[in-house]
């Protein structure tokens, strides 16, 4: 039994009982309404749960789109690594990811050590050509 069901049932004893006591009456019309709100909110909360069934399949399609490419840049006919993905020796980095802000349009980019080993990129926001030259930073590093 739904809640406003059950307030229904309520106000139906009262009539049967003769109740005239006015503050009764208004509680039972507060019930009545709470019942009726209730039940809004769950037919929404329902619909808002399909729609969150439909984006989670929307986004494992997505995902299974994306993640069943290979993530090393030797699928690729411009790909400079001399390495190869089908032997367990590779030594390209293509699972380090790093954070590169564009200077031109202040864009933070983030970018596969592939790309990093090639030394250079356009910026996908601006276009701006991008050069990296990680022996500087590699030499900071056995500085310190």
């Amino acid at each position: 039994m739904t809640i406003a069901e059950k307030v229904a049932h309520l106000k139906g004893l009262m009539e049967g009982l003769n109740c005239d006591d006015k503050v009764l009456n208004a509680i039972a019309d507060i019930l009545e309404d709470l019942a009726y709100d209730v039940e809004d909110v769950q037919d929404a909360l329902a619909e808002v749960g399909e729609q969150v069934e439909l984006i989670d399949e929307d986004l494992e399609t997505l995902e299974n789109d994306y993640y069943e490419y290979d993530d090393c840049c030797c699928d690729d006919d411009d790909c400079d690594c001399d390495c190869c993905c089908d032997d367990d020796d590779c030594d390209c980095d293509c699972d380090d990811l790093y954070e590169v802000e564009c200077p031109a349009c202040g864009e933070v980019i983030c970018i596969d050590g592939c790309i990093v080993d090639e030394g250079e990129m356009d910026c996908p926001n601006c276009g701006e050509h991008l050069e990296f030259d990680m022996d500087e930073e590699e030499e900071d590093e056995d500085e310190e």
